[in-house]
């Protein structure tokens, strides 16, 4: 007959398993933590590039075009085609009918 003070076999894999189950759990929410941070550091990065850039108003009416920093809160569009320094220096010497912007002062980036 087996010693009742002994654990089963059976006894010890039941708690080997509840003990490892416990361990997936927290792997997987640490996993889970982890992509959520890297997300947001994608999505920081991301608007730190968008606000380095340039972005070009469309001509409204009589209005010209009007050059703007990507995070320029006077236009704030998402869509349309942004710009880099080289494009955006471009545009300012070129088309003489791009206006700048007077809040965010663009054209203190396009310095060499």
């Amino acid at each position: 007959m087996s010693d009742p003070s002994q654990i089963s076999r059976l006894d010890k894999l039941r708690v080997t398993r509840e003990y490892l189950a416990y361990q997936v759990q927290r792997m997987d929410q640490a996993i889970r933590d982890l992509e959520a941070a890297e997300s947001q550091e994608r999505r920081r990065a991301e608007l730190a590039r968008a606000d380095q850039g340039w972005k070009i108003q469309p001509k409204r009416g009589e209005a010209p075009p009007v050059l703007h920093r990507g995070g320029c809160a006077v236009f704030g569009a998402k869509d349309g085609h942004r710009l880099n320094r080289t494009e955006a220096r471009l545009a300012v010497t070129h088309e003489t009918y791009i206006v700048k912007c007077e809040i965010c002062s663009p054209e203190t980036g396009l310095l060499p």
